[in-house]
């Protein structure tokens, strides 16, 4: 596997549009992080890690609305291997001009890009979600 976070992405994206309770993810620090700030922001219920015969996972439970609509409109991977995308601190994009969040990777550790830009972190920018 080249890109295991656009291979993350695409298990959440795909576990929305089968209307499932929960994805499983194998995990990486990095996912683990990820799927942290998709907690934090409420794009999903909540998500555990277990370790079930030396393979460490991620179990995502998916978020759905009052009528059983998908709470994540949007999951686009931005960085990919073939061309990674880097802003600075003060070129942070805001997706949907705010509404939307968008994940980056930085010296700091991984956080949204409005915590990057209150401080004053650049970095790569992992994914949009919206």
């Amino acid at each position: 596997m080249t890109d295991p976070i656009a291979d993350m992405l695409t298990r959440i994206r795909n576990g929305l549009m089968a209307r499932h309770e929960t994805v499983d993810i194998p995990a990486s620090r990095l996912k683990v992080e990820v799927a942290r700030i998709l907690k934090e922001e409420g794009y999903v219920s909540n998500y555990t890690q277990s370790d079930n015969g030396g393979k460490p996972k991620i179990t995502v439970v998916l978020k759905y609305g009052p009528g059983g609509e998908q709470v994540i409109t949007s999951l686009q991977r931005v960085s990919r291997p073939g061309l990674r995308v880097y802003v600075g601190s003060r070129e942070v994009p805001k997706v949907l001009g705010g509404l939307g969040v968008n994940i980056l990777s930085t010296s700091g550790g991984v956080m949204t890009g409005r915590d990057a830009r209150q401080k004053g972190f650049g970095g790569e920018v992992l994914c949009e979600v919206y």
